[in-house]
């Protein structure tokens, strides 16, 4: 299940929900107990242990400018 960063208007304290997509927008209270709470944006969304290999960039494949070929 994702987990969510919020931050309370009221005391200022940022806290964390995991919840389903879903409910990603809904209204979150704050541990205090205050309503008033913003969803802030990650930086990273996704967890996990695992790293994707890394896709070499198209244009230095077909050659292309900026990406292997001649820019000039």
């Amino acid at each position: 299940m994702p987990r969510y960063e919020y931050r309370c208007r009221t005391c200022a304290a940022t806290f964390e929900l995991a919840r389903p997509m879903a409910d990603s927008s809904a209204p979150a209270v704050c541990p205090e107990g205050h309503e008033d709470t913003v969803k802030l944006l990650s930086a990273v969304a996704v967890g996990g242990t695992r790293s994707a290999p890394a896709a070499a960039p198209a244009a230095a494949s077909q050659g292309g400018c900026c990406g292997g070929g001649s820019c000039g």
